[in-house]
């Protein structure tokens, strides 16, 4: 049995505007999900719903089987960790996390031994007498970590936790919720907009975008197999190229240049023969060639973007500007040429109307 389930889940604000249309989702016992999409896609308001936090317009959630559209948040046996710590100021770390426990009547040795415990485990025995005030922007997550971390509730959400935070604590904090997910083996449900965030902490993602689930995956299918454009679009950084194609018997047509295509692709793109695709293309999978050596689009670079081990590339061509992935040794400099070609194991293809991807199973020969 899932531990949360959203059936049909719809919030609906004045005027008919759907913050979130009819989202299913099944969250297992012990899974890490992320919700991630742009922001107003509805993902904190699906959050704030599986809390309590928010009314639900339509559909049902239930957390371990019982339905709870109308229990108070209090009742739900979750622990939210919010994007601004919300820790009580005149508290110690020790008795911000000891709060709830205290509310809930459990005896003091067993509050004392809960948080001590919870405190060795996110490395915060040191800190457990100084007030927020007292202590940096990780060591406050910690702590609001900490805090839900001590009732072992039955769920976890967290709500962009990480994004007040500067890039170095981010990836420390990061990890430790990571860590945290593979001690505990608790259901958590995570909220981010970042996409290297989701991907490097669910065992599976949820892609929304305006109220709506594009995708549900894990992180490896969601990046080799998007459903549709947006998810191509969304997951990756870089994200992926786009450009539009004719397909004929053997070959694409863009942008003035015929591709060849291998034979299994054209038999599978053979039902979409006479008609335009589009074509995407990660940066990772683009090749450099010399200029004019054919088989792919003759591009100039007109910006270089240095990540150290590795140089983005943005080219002028004409299919529009395509980005490439290139080591930091042999990145063209602004102004030089070249052809840029791709293996097509690589490339994704989408229908121009719908932006779905192509079901491109090979025709029985």
């Amino acid at each position: 049995m899932p531990n949360v389930e959203l059936i049909n889940v719809s919030k609906i604000y004045g005027r008919g505007q759907r913050a979130v249309d009819r989202v299913s989702l099944a969250v297992e016992d012990g899974e890490f999900l992320v919700l991630v999409g742009p922001s107003g896609c509805g993902k904190s308001t699906v959050l704030r719903m599986v809390a309590g936090l928010e009314e639900i317009t339509e559909g049902e959630i239930k957390i371990g089987g019982r339905v709870v559209n109308d229990v108070p948040p209090k009742d739900r046996d979750i622990a939210m960790v919010f994007q601004n710590y919300a820790l009580y100021p005149h508290m110690t770390a020790y008795e911000n996390m000891a709060f709830g426990l205290k509310l809930r009547k459990q005896s003091r040795e067993e509050v004392d031994r809960k948080v001590r415990e919870t405190a060795g485990v996110l490395g915060l025995d040191p800190l457990l007498e100084r007030r927020p005030k007292e202590m940096s922007g990780g060591e406050r997550q910690r702590v609001a970590l900490g805090r839900a971390m001590v009732r072992h509730p039955r769920v976890f959400l967290f709500d962009e936790p990480l994004s007040n935070l500067d890039a170095k604590l981010r990836l420390q904090t990061r990890a430790e919720i990571n860590r945290l997910h593979q001690r505990v083996a608790a259901t958590m449900i995570y909220v981010t907009h970042d996409q290297v965030e989701a991907m490097t902490l669910g065992d599976r993602i949820v892609v929304l975008n305006k109220g709506r689930v594009q995708q549900v995956a894990d992180p490896f299918t969601l990046y080799h197999h998007p459903a549709n454009v947006f998810v191509a679009g969304f997951i990756g950084s870089p994200p992926m190229n786009f450009f539009p194609a004719t397909v004929a018997e053997a070959s694409l047509t863009a942008g003035g240049a015929s591709l060849p295509l291998p034979a299994e692709r054209a038999r599978a793109l053979a039902p979409h023969r006479g008609g335009s695709v589009t074509v995407g293309v990660r940066p990772e999978d683009l090749v450099l060639k010399p200029a004019g050596a054919g088989g792919g689009f003759d591009g100039t670079v007109e910006l270089r973007e240095p990540l150290g081990n590795e140089v983005l590339v943005h080219w002028r061509t004409a299919v529009g500007p395509l980005v490439s992935r290139v080591s930091g040794g042999g990145a063209p400099q602004v102004g030089d040429r070249a052809t840029l070609d791709f293996a097509f194991e690589n490339v994704r293809f989408f229908d121009l109307q719908s932006e779905r991807a192509l079901d491109l199973a090979p025709a029985a020969s």
